[in-house]
């Protein structure tokens, strides 16, 4: 006896599942059982489970019977002429909805001409195998399922306009590209997902060659001429607010120029850019340190107005300020109350992002990587009509990678560029490569995408063809100015008294056993000295019996607290974390020996 589940609950046994299977799948069909009931027989524990709840993934699938699909050349044109809806086809039976669970019980085939009496269901196109990401990229069928994955995150990464009233939203950590384009070389999703309302990318000339050895390792050389044109220029929107809290005792924060009475006053220079409410003007252009919004809050402890039961009025500075490193515009500032009736200011700052070495670059294929140069536009290699491209990326990055549709593109948006139309390079049902080559021809060039190309720097003719065209670029939101980070000395952690984690704290630079390795290879091992010793302390030990000694600076003596002063008492240099564990371990009662070594 098969054990039945409705909705996870057991509702009884039946003698023969498959006979039960194929009643409801026909009583489902037509329309006696409701369109949201699935079902799925688990033969190895011999169970069935039907289920109508919500939330699950279901996705429609055409029906196949003895070896026919049900969907007809009929219903196609019937469909096209608009006297049928999708609807009608589902209340049919023609298409059903069928989800995780249940797909395991079908056999579905991807095409009509595999079609067997074996199978139960077909695909309405191979290109639903995609999500909406992978869908995107042109000719993916030409790359592999790995860099398709990666391909897929490029997009989600990438700059464009994320919303149209993005002026009149307060977006955390935002970027938007100034002149977003509609790629060549479109898919069929393209159109579906309505991508030409907000673009993230640009159409750009992009050389398949070596330069100067600048673009290995993935890396690409940009042409500084396009970058002045405004190739790759985004803009960084950064939120700011303060609210004006309620404490008890009916005290509050408040938003205004803090005077020189307030505890934690900062200097004059800092409030500059206050206007008289407290806030800094539209427009201003800030940099680290400043103050954008000024504020007041009473003291943080009841306890501070009874201290000496003098200047009970005396209030702390709270005000909002730009973290090290940051700069920019303040490019709206909104007055509002939240929802507890708080005054609330909010403020956004614009920052401007021209293109620079280190940017992060990529295709939709997943052929990601950095600016390494800004070539001037003088010297770039230009082609026999010309041409200058805006991009040079490395060939190398190619026969590893398998990413053909890579090069595909680059033909395809070449002959779309010159035939001033669009190229469809939909999945599995593309313009064709042979159909591309013989528009490219058509045109006046080679057929294989490569052209004469001449030096920009010895204006000498190239010995090999350099293979040329138009391709959709990507900007991602990974910039230089987003990571950059350095620091020398600064604030430490009380414990441990090693540095503070965190680039937007100022903190210490995290040095492994790699990194090591690098500064050895690289010649600069001293380094290490200045790298490793960020905790460095000094400890007294006794000789005699390895406890640590103390140091009475008063007498300019040191001795040993169980030995008293008539030993030895060496001085060694030690990691602050070690002597904490030597602290920890003694708070355990266990009191570790120091045994020093002498090298005579």
């Amino acid at each position: 006896m098969t054990d039945i589940f409705l909705n996870e609950r057991y509702i009884g046994t039946t003698e023969s599942a498959k006979d039960l299977i194929k009643q409801v799948r026909a009583e489902r069909r037509k329309g006696v059982l409701p369109a949201e009931l699935n079902f799925h027989h688990d033969q190895e524990y011999d169970e069935m489970f039907f289920d109508t709840t919500r939330g699950r993934a279901r996705r429609p699938l055409i029906v196949v019977e003895n070896g026919k699909s049900k969907l007809t050349e009929q219903h196609i044109q019937e469909l096209k002429n608009g006297t049928i809806k999708w609807e009608k086809l589902v209340k049919d039976g023609v298409i059903e909805y069928i989800d995780a669970a249940e797909e395991e019980n079908c056999y579905t085939s991807l095409s009509e001409e595999e079609l067997t009496k074996e199978h139960t269901h077909l695909e309405i196109s191979p290109l639903a195998m995609l999500g909406l990401c992978s869908s995107l990229v042109p000719f993916s069928n030409f790359c592999a399922s790995s860099k398709l994955i990666r391909g897929s995150k490029m997009l989600k990464q990438s700059i464009g306009i994320y919303a149209a009233n993005f002026l009149l939203r307060m977006d955390t950590d935002v970027n938007v590209l100034h002149y977003p384009q509609k790629p060549l070389t479109k898919t069929f999703m393209d159109e579906i997902f309505e991508s030409d309302k907000h673009p993230a990318g640009q159409n750009i000339v992009i050389a398949l060659m070596s330069y100067e050895g600048y673009n290995m390792e993935d890396a690409i050389v940009i042409n500084k001429g396009s970058v002045e044109r405004g190739f790759a220029r985004s803009s960084f929107f950064k939120p700011f607010n303060a609210e004006e809290l309620r404490y008890q005792g009916g005290l509050v924060d408040e938003v205004c120029i803090p005077d020189k009475e307030v505890k934690g006053f900062r200097t004059e220079k800092d409030y500059r850019l206050l206007e008289e409410d407290g806030i800094v003007y539209t427009g201003a252009k800030v940099k680290d340190e400043d103050v954008i919004i000024g504020k007041v809050s009473p003291p943080r402890f009841l306890g501070e107005f009874e201290e000496f039961n003098i200047a009970t009025n005396v209030k702390r500075e709270s005000s909002i300020s730009l973290t090290r490193g940051e700069y920019g515009i303040v490019d709206m500032t909104l007055l509002t109350e939240n929802e507890e009736g708080n005054r609330l200011v909010q403020l956004r700052l614009r920052q401007p992002r021209i293109l620079e070495v280190g940017d992060k670059f990529a295709s939709r294929h997943g052929q990601k990587g950095v600016v390494s140069l800004l070539v001037p536009p003088q010297d770039m290699p230009f082609s026999a009509s010309g041409i200058v491209p805006d991009l040079i990326f490395s060939p190398h990055s190619i026969p590893s990678r398998m990413t053909i549709s890579h090069l595909i593109e680059i033909v395809a948006g070449k002959t779309g560029a010159l035939k001033g139309e669009y190229i469809d390079g939909t999945t599995f049902d593309s313009v064709s490569e042979k159909e591309i080559r013989k528009m490219l021809k058509e045109e006046g060039f080679r057929d294989n995408g490569t052209e004469t190309f001449y030096s920009g720097i010895t204006g000498k003719q190239y010995h090999a063809k350099i293979y040329v065209g138009n391709m959709y670029y990507l900007k991602l939101k990974h910039m230089v100015a987003n990571k950059l980070h350095a620091r020398a000395t600064g604030k430490i952690q009380l414990l441990t008294r090693q540095p503070i984690e965190g680039r937007s704290q100022g903190g210490g630079l995290r040095l492994g056993e790699m990194e090591k390795d690098c500064f050895v290879a690289h010649g600069a091992s001293m380094l290490l000295k200045e790298r490793f010793d960020s905790d460095k302390t000094l400890l007294y030990v006794c000789e005699e019996c390895g406890m640590i000694a103390v140091y009475d600076s008063y007498k300019h003596k040191e001795y040993c607290t169980k030995c008293g002063s008539n030993v030895k008492v060496s001085l060694i240099e030690v990691a602050y974390a070690f002597k904490l564990l030597i602290d920890e371990l003694k708070s355990l009662c266990i009191y570790p020996k120091l045994l020093l070594g002498r090298k005579y």
